[in-house]
């Protein structure tokens, strides 16, 4: 799959007092062309921290210390604020994690639209009226409400509208972070299907930024998992499901409850995501592995091909491999 967007070796830090915080640790992934990718882990883990520091949103105390995200031939860690001006909205855009924060409570979510759509687009105020409304039809929201204002929508409506205004400037990729954060289960299957029937009928590439693997793997291609700022499995979605490789994977997988499989026990990862400011030296999982070795304790396992498009970093699955 062609990619659109391409992360190598991304590392990035809050600085504290008490010393860096390694929240993104030599991260590296590809988004292809009209594909739906899982970036996935819990709290703490870096995803979303990984999602500012791609369009150069990252605030102090946040600091990209190296790596390259590239847009097609633009290297957006290297680009000027002119140029990410430009990208952004337009080439990449950000559903955000909560659309009563996002939205401003006293203009209309019409004029919220119009307004990014005039900042970014040479068109009219009339155009941009047009489209606004077409954008609102296409979520599923009726046109005529562009005059109403946020406290008039309900959650799973606003964050409708914030799909709306990421759509509004034509991106070619939509960085979604938990945009279903706060709703309830049955608005969240909406917001999911939604973004799904989106990337599908526009062609679009969508980041999908969560810490629920099940929902996830129902509508993206392929699934990244990361844990403690690296990434420590990625491959396509059938194979996590039928072959995860990571003992964290697992553990995610069978902390959730699946209506499909009553008779499955559900049980929880023991213990915490380490303190980034200063990770163990081995694995960053091996306090909580239920498979963990010796060896685990004394190094960091790098990414290692367990199949085809499968890749794991896990010394157990390395030595099954050089069998």
């Amino acid at each position: 799959m062609e990619p659109i967007l391409k992360v190598e070796n991304l590392t990035a830090h809050y600085i504290t007092d008490k010393g860096a915080a390694k929240a993104v640790d030599d991260v590296s992934f590809s988004v292809g062309k009209g594909e739906m990718l899982g970036l996935i882990g819990e709290s703490g883990c870096g995803k979303t921290t990984v999602a500012q520091s791609i369009l150069r949103l990252l605030e102090y105390p946040g600091k990209i210390m190296a790596g390259k995200v590239t847009l097609g031939e633009k290297d957006l860690i290297k680009a000027s604020d002119k140029e990410l001006e430009n990208i952004r909205w337009k080439e990449i855009s950000v559903i955000p994690q909560s659309a009563m924060n996002a939205l401003n409570p006293v203009y209309t979510i019409g004029d919220q639209i119009i307004e990014s759509i005039l900042i970014h687009e040479p068109v009219t105020k009339k155009e941009a009226i047009t489209r606004t409304k077409e954008l609102l039809e296409l979520v599923g929201i009726d046109q005529e409400r562009w005059k109403a204002y946020p406290h008039e929508f309900s959650g799973g409506m606003k964050q409708r509208v914030a799909i709306a205004m990421a759509l509004s400037c034509n991106p070619k990729l939509i960085i979604s972070d938990e945009s279903t954060t706060g709703l309830d289960v049955l608005n969240q299957a909406q917001i999911i299907a939604l973004l799904k029937k989106l990337q599908q009928e526009l062609d679009l590439s969508i980041i999908l930024i969560s810490h629920d693997l099940p929902m996830v793997t129902a509508v993206c291609d392929r699934i990244v998992i990361m844990y403690a700022g690296k990434i420590i499995e990625w491959a396509d979605t059938s194979d996590i499901l039928k072959n995860p490789r990571h003992s964290y994977t697992r553990g995610l997988l069978n902390a959730t409850p699946d209506i499909s499989q009553l008779d499955k026990k559900v049980t929880s990862i023991p213990g915490t995501v380490p303190n980034l400011i200063s990770p163990p030296e081995g694995c960053r999982f091996y306090s909580r592995c239920p498979d963990a070795m010796v060896l685990c304790k004394m190094g960091s396992p790098g990414l290692t091909e367990v199949g085809k498009h499968h890749y794991t970093a896990c010394f157990l699955e390395e030595a099954v491999q050089n069998e």
